[in-house]
C-alpha cells in the first residue's frame, strides 16, 4: 500500500487554495470562499494585505535571516511596539504559540527555583485548555484526547476548572509548590469559552497574595481579536507574562512571550533561545501587522463587527431548537449547538464559507478577519 508523502496528522478538507484577497480565498478551480476562520485566527488583516506584502517583499530583498547572535533592528522595533501596547517590559521571540508558551513555562519554573526557592515548581492550568503540542505545552493542555498516547507527560502541573476562583483558592491552601497560573483569558479550542467579567481580576489578586506569576495565553485572543489588543486589557490589569502568536504575523510564523517586573529578569543569556525566532523577515511582517491594527483602529472594529455579526445570528437562528447559545468577544464568535454537528465544516465549505467545529463537535467557531 502506498504511503502518503505527508504524515496524516490532519483530516484535511478536499480543497486547495491558490490565492486570497481580503476576506476571500479562491481555490485551484476558481471557486470563491468567505474565510470565517482566518487560518485559525492567523490572518487578522485578511489575505494579501498590502502593508504585510510590502514588508515581506522589501525585507526579503535585503536580508531574511541572520540569527540572534547579532542585533536585529526590526526585532528591536517590534519589541518596543509590543511592550508599549501591552504594558510589559520585554519580550522573547519564537516561531509559534507553542514556543511562546514553552518559554512561559520555563520562565515560571526558573522563577520557582531562583525566586520562590521551590524544589518542584508547579503551575496551575485549566480544564479544557489548549496551550500547544510540544511535550510541556501538551502536558499543560486540558484535553485528554490530545494527550493520549504521548505519556509520560511532563510533570509540574495541577489542574483546576476554568472560571472557578474557589478551586484556585483551594489549591493555594493545599499546594505550597505552586509558582504560577497559566490561563487563557478566553478559551479558544474548547469553543470560545468566555469567563465571568472579573475572573482575571480575581486571579490577579490571588497571584499577588501568593507571589505567583499570572501568565496569560493570548495566542488566539491577542492581536486585536477580542476588541482590545490583548484580552486582559478589558479587565484593566497587567499579567506578569503574556504569550501571543497566530495573528501577530498574519501568516508569517512568529510567537512572543512578554514579561514584566521580576518575571522580565528571569530568562538571561544561555537560559533560552531560538534559531529562527524574531528573524528580520518575521519581525518585518509582524511590525506591519501591529502598526496596521493600531493605526487603523482595528481593535474597535473587531468589537463593532463581532457584535453586528452575532446580532444577525441571534435574529436569524437564536430561537432555533438546535442552538444552545451564541456568544462572542469581539471577533471570537461561537454558535453552540444542542448536539454534535461535526459535518458542518464540510457542508459550509460546499456553500462557500470556511469555518470549523470544535468543543467536542458542538461549537461552530468563527474567527473572521478584523478588516
Amino acid at each position: 500500500m502506498a504511503v502518503e508523502a505527508i504524515m496524516s496528522t490532519y483530516n484535511r478538507l478536499s480543497v486547495a487554495f491558490e490565492r486570497g484577497e481580503g476576506s476571500w480565498l479562491y481555490d485551484t478551480d476558481g471557486n470563491k470562499y468567505l474565510d470565517a476562520l482566518c487560518g485559525i485566527a492567523v490572518c487578522g488583516l485578511g489575505h494579501s494585505h498590502p502593508a504585510v506584502t510590502h514588508a515581506i517583499c522589501d525585507q526579503a530583498s535585503n536580508v531574511i535571516h541572520t540569527s540572534n547572535l547579532y542585533t536585529i533592528p526590526n526585532q528591536q522595533q517590534l519589541a518596543e511596539r509590543l511592550t508599549q501596547i501591552s504594558g510589559m517590559d520585554n519580550v522573547f521571540f519564537g516561531n509559534s504559540g507553542a514556543e511562546a508558551n514553552e518559554a512561559a513555562i520555563k520562565l515560571a519554573r526558573r522563577y520557582g527555583h531562583a525566586v520562590k526557592k521551590v524544589e518542584n515548581p508547579t503551575i496551575i492550568v485549566m480544564e479544557n485548555s489548549f496551550h500547544g503540542r510540544t511535550m510541556a505545552t501538551l502536558s499543560a493542555t486540558g484535553n485528554r484526547s490530545a494527550q493520549a498516547g504521548f505519556e509520560p507527560l511532563v510533570s509540574g502541573f495541577v489542574r483546576a476548572p476554568y472560571d472557578d476562583v474557589d478551586a484556585i483558592k483551594a489549591i493555594a491552601e493545599n499546594n505550597p509548590n505552586v509558582v504560577a497560573i497559566l490561563v487563557e483569558p478566553i478559551q479558544g479550542e474548547s469553543g470560545i469559552q468566555i469567563p465571568a467579567p472579573d475572573y482575571l481580576n480575581k486571579l490577579r489578586d490571588i497571584c499577588d497574595e501568593n507571589e505567583w506569576l499570572l501568565m496569560l495565553d493570548e495566542v488566539q485572543s491577542g492581536n486585536g481579536r477580542s476588541g482590545k489588543y490583548f484580552a486582559y486589557q478589558h479587565n484593566d490589569i497587567l499579567p506578569d507574562v503574556v504569550t501571543t502568536a497566530k495573528g501577530l504575523g498574519n501568516g508569517v510564523p512568529i510567537g512572543a512571550c512578554l514579561a514584566r517586573g521580576t518575571a522580565a529578569k528571569i530568562l538571561i543569556a544561555g537560559t533560552h533561545g531560538s534559531t529562527y525566532g524574531g528573524n528580520p523577515l518575521s519581525c518585518a511582517a509582524a511590525l506591519a501587522v501591529v502598526n496596521t491594527i493600531m493605526d487603523e483602529n482595528l481593535c474597535e472594529r473587531a468589537t463593532e463587527l463581532g457584535n453586528k455579526i452575532v446580532a444577525g445570528f441571534e435574529e436569524q437562528i437564536g430561537h432555533a431548537d438546535y442552538v444552545k447559545e451564541i456568544r462572542n468577544k469581539g471577533l471570537l464568535i461561537a454558535i453552540e449547538l444542542t448536539e454534535a454537528g461535526t459535518e458542518l465544516a464540510v457542508l459550509s465549505k460546499v456553500k462557500g464559507i470556511l469555518l470549523n467545529v470544535t468543543g467536542g463537535g458542538k461549537v461552530v467557531r468563527m474567527l473572521p478577519p478584523l478588516t
